[in-house]
């Protein structure tokens, strides 16, 4: 970064929409100045660089604009943005377009398309799905004629000007040096906010790094806060120019509203000029504390999901809505939902209604007929294919990533030509395609994101109510928000009105990079430049300024803090660690098991605190003696390092969001203010830090939510009693202990405890000085974390890292003493899809050699990630054995990173790398199996087995690769065959986009 200072040039303010009237009128006399008001235009420019284009022609790096012959004309008049964009590329500068869904960012894309036609060189269009890159193809396809498609399923016409791909496939391209590359003059990349994904986000970081410097390029990407920022790295690393042309105009303003659950009508939030109407959220607020009064003694779960079991109230919540929807002519609409079964519930539930004539039910009928035709008769019967005729001639669809792609692109196509009414659908559909809607109803503002239930964010919101409205056709759009329970008003604010997300790199290193690097023949590119490249390097020494700012600022707080009277604070201080100290001691003897059985009656309140969490006050239910080696496999206990036997189960204030899988909550303490649940959580004995005297009642069954809830209420209600605390129980007056050691104990508590209480302080209801003293704690305590971490460079841990695992490489074989890539190496560089490390060890260690093709296919189906199912594999025989192989060398390789110096915790890397749930379903299929028949044998959506199945198809392409590359011919046939085994029948039936 620091031989190339970068220059912002901003568009100047008067530009902007609240500085209007500045405008003078010799800048008005410029068209394109007016222009630009609806967006904000920067550029970043490496440092020394000058431009030699025709300031008549092409205006200046910090005002482009283009007086020239178009390489492409529109039937439409261009927004602005799209105007500036224009301009930046025939400037032929990279330029980030960030703008929302429905703005036209695809006209941008097509631009450099046709620029690259008309200049005779080859464009490639990347984006993050398979699926939306097949409905790229076809789009681009009617536009230009020279267009193929690349992804790891399909290949068509790979010689063709504009190549549409997977990001994937550009970066294998990268690291192949790929002839490709020397005729690519233009690469755009669609939706590049993916950058921030956990899982692949890397794949696109490094792509932008590998790409050579003379390419240019075109990120569009839906409106992130830090667009600047991106645009200074691309300048950084590729030494020219970026330009940000950045919008938030939305073409047709939208409307939300609030429904709440159980009630009846629509409140007016934000209106078409986004303003919060206040008014409007009260009457919101009313309704709930009416509707709580009216449910009475109704159980307080009544308006659950009908996913949850049943139609209630929630279920009859959206048919009411879709009904008015219709009735208003709000429709299309979809319904986003944030689980694939309750999309199919909510489907189903609208058996009453039907949006489609008598003609639109033909036409439907037709185009389902004709899509199907390519299935065999068998398939055509599937249940997931004739259940969805009768829904869809009604005007109304699903859309998730469990369908049959089959029936999932056929209902884009029947929603895109007006023939589905209401679409039911997960957030999936707001990525990608533009394909709005009038009216979008989200059924909940909450989603379970892995870890927990939280609201969705102004990011998740924005790219989902951007469906709503569409150019054109309405004049706003609408967006009605389903919510069950009282909202805080700035959640709902920052969720409606919220900025949209900055992109965060996720940058990584895996093995694959690394030995892709290490093999490449120029050396030119090395791992430590592309960590010292990463975006995630950028962004963090982007942030030491700031840092040190800070620092600076809390030094300044810690001097300014008044130091008079410390001494006195620092003795109350001690006293009060020296009696926690005492206590602790005290609470060992009494928790002896002989001594404490007794007192841990059910309802005893008790304390549990786990190393430096404090979980509050618990409610006993009962103890339970445990041998001990049935500790270790207590998966939520809060365990002690001291072993117990005994298990006392007690009620906890956990967090919501808790496993929906039905296992044991994770016990996480809420925080401050929140409304936690009360769960069961078993509780090593050594983890209670005090008895109460006090005991309540605890309801016999505690399965239901409501009997556990009472007895928060009741610990509530008490806290309220004893606002100094829960009266404790006495070891010598209460539980009878004459111990003298103990009663030591108990004299020095009481001694400590009368000094306390006559410490100035501890009258003192002038807290000031001790609030200053804790707070110049804090601040110290503040000013170190952020020294340490701007000595502890990012760098330096990805070079750490980067060390460890060339140990790793090292060990396994794959590199030498000194760097250079052997045998195995070379197979795993070719492998991106399933674990390259484990998959390279089966090929060499013999695994897959002694099994069949359809074996092969099987035990290959643990590498690809997808859905999980508790259903047990039944074909012991054939699958039990290479099964037990794979763990077992998973787990060597997870010591072996282990032994190497990287945080790898053995079973759960087998967990993650090993997943075993299809492979009964693809040695079926693989030995001839209808999909019926197979489908039976688990209860994973068909969608999800086709896609893994793809999937699969394409890594046992890569494992034949590997194999070709290192010479082994027998394993080379045997993917092939296993392979050729998979691609049949519906499983590989075409894109209805190709």
């Amino acid at each position: 970064m620091d031989e190339s200072p970068l220059h912002m040039k901003r568009k100047q303010p008067e530009e902007n929409l609240e500085d209007k009237e500045e405008i003078t009128a010799q800048e008005s006399l410029s068209k394109k100045r007016n222009l630009a008001r609806t967006c904000v235009h920067e550029v970043a420019v490496p440092s020394g660089y000058s431009s030699s284009k025709d300031k008549l022609v092409h205006g200046t790096l910090s005002d482009p604009i283009f007086n020239g012959e178009r390489a492409k004309t529109y039937p439409f008049k261009l927004d602005p943005f799209q105007e500036v964009s224009v301009a930046c590329l025939e400037r032929n500068e990279s330029v980030l377009v960030s703008a929302h869904t429905s703005a036209g960012k695809t006209a941008v894309a097509e631009y450099a398309i046709a620029m690259a036609f008309r200049d005779k060189q080859r464009v490639l269009y990347t984006s993050p799905l398979k699926a939306l890159s097949n409905q790229k193809y076809r789009e681009l396809s009617q536009e230009f004629s020279d267009v193929g498609l690349m992804t790891g399923d399909v290949t068509l016409s790979p010689n063709a000007s504009c190549l549409v791909m997977t990001t994937e496939i550009l970066r294998g391209m990268l690291y192949r040096g790929s002839e490709v590359l020397k005729e690519v003059a233009w690469v755009i990349f669609d939706e590049i906010h993916y950058m921030k994904d956990r899982e692949r986000g890397v794949v696109w970081e490094e792509s932008i790094i590998f790409l050579p410097p003379a390419i240019k390029m075109v990120f569009l990407s839906a409106t992130m806060s830090n667009a600047t920022e991106f645009a200074e790295w691309i300048c950084n690393i590729h030494k020219q120019p970026c330009h940000v042309v950045y919008t938030d105009f939305r073409p047709t303003p939208l409307q939300h509203y609030v429904f709440p659950m159980g009630g009846s009508g629509l409140y007016l939030v934000v209106d078409e000029n986004e303003q919060f109407r206040e008014d409007n959220f009260s009457k919101l607020q009313d309704t709930f504390v009416k509707q709580n009064l009216a449910d009475g003694n109704k159980s307080g779960n009544g308006r659950a999901r009908i996913a949850k079991g049943g139609t209630t109230s929630g279920g009859s919540d959206i048919y009411k809505i879709v009904k008015m929807i219709m009735e208003r002519k709000f429709q299309p609409v979809i319904i986003f939902s944030f689980s694939r079964r309750e999309c199919e519930e909510h489907a189903m539930s609208m058996s009453k209604l039907d949006f489609n004539s008598q003609e639109e039910k033909e036409v439907v009928d037709q185009v389902f007929k004709n899509a199907i035709l390519c299935l065999n008769e068998e398939d055509r019967d599937l249940p997931a294919i004739k259940l969805m005729l009768p829904l869809l001639q009604r005007g109304i669809a699903v859309h998730h990533s469990g369908l049959l792609p089959l029936i999932k692109e056929l209902v884009e196509l029947l929603f895109q030509e007006g023939l589905v009414k209401a679409l039911f659908a997960t957030e999936t559909f707001a990525m990608g395609l533009n394909m709005p809607a009038k009216t979008v109803v989200f059924t909940s503002v909450k989603k379970w994101d892995g870890d927990s239930h939280r609201y969705i964010g102004s990011g998740e919101y924005i790219q989902m109510s951007g469906r709503a409205g569409r150019r054109g056709k309405d004049e706003r759009g609408i967006c009605i928000i389903m919510v069950d329970e009282k909202m805080e008003m700035n959640t709902l604010k920052d969720m409606v009105l919220g900025k949209p997300a900055p992109l965060v790199s996720t940058f990584r290193l895996s093995y694959y990079s690394i030995l892709n690097l290490m093999s490449r023949a120029e050396g030119q590119f090395t791992a430590e430049h592309v960590i010292r490249n990463s975006f995630h390097q950028f962004q963090y020494e982007k942030a030491l300024p700031d840092i040190g700012k800070k620092v600076s600022k809390l030094e300044e707080e810690a001097a300014v803090l008044d130091a008079s009277g410390e001494a006195e604070v620092t003795e109350y201080h001690k006293l009060q660690l020296e009696i926690a100290q005492v206590e602790k001691k005290m609470m060992a003897e009494m928790m002896r098991p002989e001594r404490v059985l007794y007192f841990l009656q059910s309802g005893r309140l008790v304390k549990v605190r786990e190393g430096g969490t404090d979980w509050g006050w618990g409610v006993v239910v009962h103890v339970v003696k445990k041998p001990s080696a049935a500790l270790g496999s207590l998966p939520a206990a809060l365990a002690s390092s001291r072993g117990s036997s005994y298990i006392v189960d007690t009620l906890l204030q956990c967090s919501f969001g808790l496993s929906e899988n039905g296992s044991r909550p994770k016990p996480c303490p809420p925080h401050p203010g929140e409304k936690g649940e009360m769960h069961v959580v078993p509780v090593q004995l050594p983890l209670i830090s005090a008895l109460s005297k006090l005991r309540i009642a605890v309801p016999s069954d505690l399965r239901p939510i409501d009997a556990r809830q009472s007895v928060l209420l009741a610990v509530q209600e008490l806290e309220k009693r004893f606002p100094q605390g829960f009266p404790k129980l006495n070891p010598m007056k209460d539980m009878g202990i004459e111990d003298p050691e103990v009663v030591e104990l108990v004299n020095q508590i009481e001694e400590l405890e009368q000094k306390l209480f006559s410490h100035p302080l501890h009258k003192s209801q002038d807290e000031h000085q001790i609030r200053s003293f804790h707070r110049k704690a804090e601040v110290n305590h503040e000013i170190q974390q952020l020294k340490s971490k701007m000595r502890d460079s990012q760098l330096q841990k990805f070079r750490d890292e980067l060390r460890n695992r060339s140990r790793v490489l090292k060990k396994l074989g794959h590199i030498d003493a000194d760097g250079v890539v052997q045998l195995k190496g070379r197979a795993a560089c070719l492998i991106d899809t399933g674990d390259e490390l484990l998959v390279t060890e089966l090929m060499f260690n013999g695994t897959f050699n002694d099994l069949d093709h359809h074996q092969v296919a099987a035990l290959a189906s643990c590498f690809i990630p997808g859905d999980k199912t508790g259903d047990q594999i039944e074909l012991k025989a054939e699958l039990a054995k290479p099964l037990q192989q794979l763990q077992d060398s998973a787990r060597r390789i997870a010591e072996i990173q282990r032994e190497c110096g990287l945080e790898v915790n053995v079973e759960e890397y087998v967990e993650a790398t090993v997943r075993p749930y299809l492979m009964d379903v693809i040695y079926l299929w693989s030995k001839g199996k209808s999909f019926k028949e197979v489908t039976e044998k688990t209860d994973i959506f068909e969608g999800s087995i086709i896609r893994q199945a793809r999937r699969l198809d394409e890594f046992l392409n890569q494992l034949k690769a590997a194999a070709n590359a290192v010479g082994e011919a027998d394993l080379e046939n045997k993917f092939t065959a296993a392979s050729e085994s998979l691609r049949r029948g519906i499983m590989f039936a075409n894109s209805l986009y190709l």
